[in-house]
């Protein structure tokens, strides 16, 4: 078989969400975030705020969460034609996103180790100039979150079950660093007209936790594709059904599983009496339109009888 026909029946195993206005937007909302974070640093060892620099801080933990963002959507385009990854960059992307889930889910531990010594041990709240800084903080990520939630929730391309889980987990950090913000701005103000100090430790652990809710949601997502999960069970079945509604075949192995954010791939191993052609296969699945990458294993039976006869057997 000559190179150039053999090339003619090659296929891309290009999986990756490579997200280029996303890509940009974070850049913005990493440096927009950077900046924030030096000012609460400096300003809160100006100043001798604790609650400005533990904000500072906690904003640092963001831009690391949003340099793996950008991390990630360059290594998934970098990489995404090289054959050493059997199925392309698709998963790095999801990496990307279940790393800044773990970051998400160590700064809710920190939040709530913070908040219980602060109700252990109270401090000298600076309330002017936390309620300032937090409120300029929360100005900083609510223009973030819009940067960021225009491309989340128009990004489909078409496609219904379209996910960029590395995006989606850096505006989640965005929403995260806005509730901390909010909550800390309804807590000092409590705590400056009605005196109520103890509310600003206790609303650092209900942000905590719904912080952590947030990152255990992105992992549940992230996690199985890391893991090769099958697809739904329903969606498996119709596959086989689909299969098996032809002629007497019969599917003896079948896996499916993701290979990218919104791509799957599937392995179908079948036994029939009448085999066929691949495209003719292949053609039973047109319709499961998340499939990207198919193969197909065709056992010809020769025993007789190899499959119970029903209503679908050939004659």
């Amino acid at each position: 078989m000559h190179v150039h026909t053999l090339t003619r029946w090659k296929h891309s195993h290009d999986f990756a969400t490579i997200n280029d206005k996303g890509e940009q937007r974070t850049r913005y909302v990493l440096l927009l975030t950077a900046v924030t974070m030096v000012a609460e640093i400096v300003a809160g060892s100006l100043y001798g705020s604790m609650a400005l620099l533990a904000d500072g801080w906690h904003m640092g933990t963001h831009v690391a969460a949003f340099m793996i963002t950008i991390f990630a959507y360059r290594y998934a385009r970098k990489y995404e034609n090289n054959p050493a990854f059997t199925f392309g960059t698709g998963k790095v992307t999801v990496l990307g996103g279940f790393s800044s889930a773990v970051a998400l889910a160590v700064v809710a531990l920190v939040m709530v180790a913070e908040s219980l010594e602060r109700i252990m041990n109270p401090e000298t709240i600076h309330f002017n100039q936390a309620i300032a800084v937090a409120g300029i903080g929360l100005l900083v990520n609510v223009i973030s979150a819009f940067m960021l939630r225009d491309e989340h929730g128009h990004s489909h391309h078409h496609d219904h079950d379209h996910h960029d889980h590395n995006l989606r987990a850096a505006y989640m950090h965005v929403l995260a660093d806005a509730m901390t913000s909010l909550l800390a701005i309804f807590a000092l103000l409590a705590g400056k007209y009605v005196g109520w100090n103890w509310l600003d430790p206790v609303m650092g652990i209900v942000g905590a936790a719904v912080i952590t809710r947030w990152a255990y949601g992105l992992l549940r997502e992230t996690g199985p594709i890391l893991l090769d999960a099958s697809i739904e069970k329903d969606y498996q079945q119709a596959i086989q059904e689909a299969i098996e509604n032809d002629a007497d075949n019969r599917v003896s192995d079948i896996h499916v599983w993701k290979v990218g954010a919104n791509h799957y791939a599937a392995i179908i191993s079948l036994v029939t009496h009448f085999p066929n052609t691949m495209d003719h296969y292949k053609t039973l699945l047109r319709d499961f339109h998340k499939l990207s990458h198919i193969t197909i294993e065709v056992q010809e039976c020769r025993e007789t009888p190899c499959i119970p006869l029903g209503k679908n057997t050939a004659s």
